[in-house]
Order: C-alpha cells, then structure tokens, then sequence
C-alpha cells in the first residue's frame, strides 16, 4: 500500500481497494485541516478520525456489501468516507459544515484513483455535490445540510447508516434518520461510550431511558467495540465505541409511534416516579393513571425504567382510550 499522504496519480476501473484508496493518516488529516482553514469546534462536536486501522475495523464491522448505498452522517475531512468507498460502497455524505462539505469532493479525488468530480447539472439541488467514476457511477454524493432537518435524500434510498456521529447530537440524529429513511435495513454508528450504552441498554438497566426504548423502537442495538481516544483529532476527553443496529419492525399496536413516545418522554421525565405518578398528567388524575396502567399489565408502582418498548405501546393504546391527546 502506498503512503498516506502522497496518492499516486492515474485511472481505474472497477470497485476500489486498497491498491486505489489511500485512506488518511495523522499528517495527511492535518494538511487538510490547514489549507482549508478548518479548526475542529467543540459545537461542531467535531473529532476526525487519523488512523485508517480505525476506519477499516469500522467499515468491517458494518459489514458493507459492495454496490451497496451508505449514507453516512458528518464526514468531517472524509476519513470514514475513503473506507467506504475502498469497500466499494456508494456513498451520500451529510456535512453541515459548508467549508468540509466543499472540501470532501476534492479531497475523495486526490484519495482515490479513477474518480472525478462530476460538473453540476441544472437540474441537480442546491448545495449537492457528485463523484463520478470513469464509468459514469456516482460513487460520492455530497449534501450540504443540516442532518435533523433534511427530509430527503437525493438517487437512490440508502440501505444502511454508517457515521462518526458528532458528540453534541448522535442521538437525535440517529433517530432522525431512523424515523425518515425507512430504507435503512441496519447501522453502524460511533458514538461516545456513554451514550453507546444507553443506546443498547435493556429494562432494568439504571441507564436505561429515552434513548434507549425509542431506539429499541426502530431496530435492536448492540455495542460491538471500544475506540480509544488516540485515533481522533483533537484527542476527545472521552472514549468512543462503536453500536450495531439491525432495523425490526416496531411492536404490534394500535398506537402511533409519535403516541408511544409521547408515553416514553413522560414516563423518563421524572425517572424515579412511579408509572401512575408520571402518567398521571396525561389523563388527568392519579388514579386514572393506574386503571391505565393496570389495564396494559403492569404493576402501577413499576417505574419507566423496568418497561420495554412493547408495554410503552401497550400503555400508548390504553391511554388512548383515556383520553391521550393525538
């Protein structure tokens, strides 16, 4: 494998490997950074990945199928998106970042032998930006965006989510993307280890919550690895890990899902309250709130964090019929 930061010039035709795809290293992410006049923010929760070891465990852990469509959320300077796209994936990349979103495009082309930055078209959307191999493939679209407040992706439907989440809003992305892109099938995100394990974590758990029960919604979610600090720049003051999430179909219920997480929120608002406490302002009364709750069966002193997400739909259509604001 050549260096990582000198790519060597000349064409390809074929899926990417690692003979095609230099992937970033410390010095090559640096550069980058500095001629772009790019300085990672903490409100950005910006923390770009230097060590291609990283990058590839990732790609494997979210076991990429090649041809396969990745969207892929906050690619920073594109260390992750090089990975995806030396196993062959196409890849749309969500930067709200206008200067890394320029930047991206470019950089995949000095990374990767064959591609080319495609001239826009008239009819192509503000803000987007393709990558073009010699074929004509679209192998990177970039999407110049807020991630919690786009609503739809250009081409076709992207099968999986795989992204070095920012810190400050993993979790309301994550389920952004879960409740909008029905098409995603499973996800591999990297997140801070604390909130990886809220992510994945079961009734009972006391740091089970909000979090959890509405990811448990969309998909099962389990941690399969932790990143140490080291492969980030700037070094975080935390440890990462990564989260496999493989899509289910929600619980069966009468009960919208907007209903069930109506439910979920008042029920964590005040985690040390019993159900029929937490409950009680939804259908008027205490006591209500225990007819309720005993008619989805379950003991009204249980507390929200002993309730999976198939009691929270259940207690979603009882307090329907109670008079549960739609």
């Amino acid at each position: 494998m050549r260096g990582p930061d000198n790519p060597s010039p000349g064409s390809s035709v074929g899926p990417m490997n690692s003979d095609q795809t230099v992937l970033l290293g410390p010095a090559r992410v640096r550069e980058l950074a500095a001629a772009a006049g790019v300085r990672p923010t903490k409100t950005l929760g910006q923390n770009f990945v230097i060590d291609p070891g990283t990058v590839r465990r990732i790609v494997r852990a979210a076991q990429v199928e090649p041809g396969e469509r990745v969207v892929e959320v906050g690619p920073g300077l594109g260390s992750l998106t090089l990975g995806l796209l030396e196993a062959d994936a196409d890849v749309v990349a969500v930067e709200i970042d206008p200067v890394l979103a320029r930047l991206l495009p470019t950089t995949v082309t000095q990374q990767v032998r064959g591609l080319t930055v495609a001239e826009p078209a008239t009819t192509d959307p503000p803000g987007v930006r393709t990558v073009i191999d010699q074929n004509g493939r679209v192998r990177l679209t970039v999407i110049t965006a807020d991630a919690l407040t786009l609503t739809e992706l250009p081409g076709p439907a992207p099968t999986a989510l795989v992204a070095n989440l920012p810190y400050n809003v993993a979790v309301p992305v994550l389920l952004t993307f879960l409740e909008r892109c029905s098409s995603l099938r499973r996800g591999l995100i990297m997140v801070q280890a604390e909130v990886a394990d809220r992510l994945v974590a079961g009734p009972g758990s006391r740091i089970y919550g909000v979090p959890s029960v509405k990811t448990a919604w969309y998909a099962s979610a389990r941690r399969v690895a932790t990143i140490g600090r080291t492969v980030f720049w700037p070094v975080p003051n935390v440890d990462s890990a990564l989260v496999r999430l493989d899509r289910h179909d929600p619980p069966a219920t009468t009960a919208t899902r907007q209903q069930v997480f109506t439910v979920v929120d008042a029920a964590f608002a005040q985690r040390r309250k019993m159900l029929r406490a937490a409950l009680a302002t939804l259908v008027g009364s205490g006591t209500a709130a225990s007819a309720v709750v005993q008619a989805a069966g379950l003991d009204p002193t249980v507390r929200g964090e002993r309730v999976d997400v198939a009691g929270f739909a259940r207690l979603a259509e009882r307090l329907n019929g109670a008079g549960l604001a739609q």
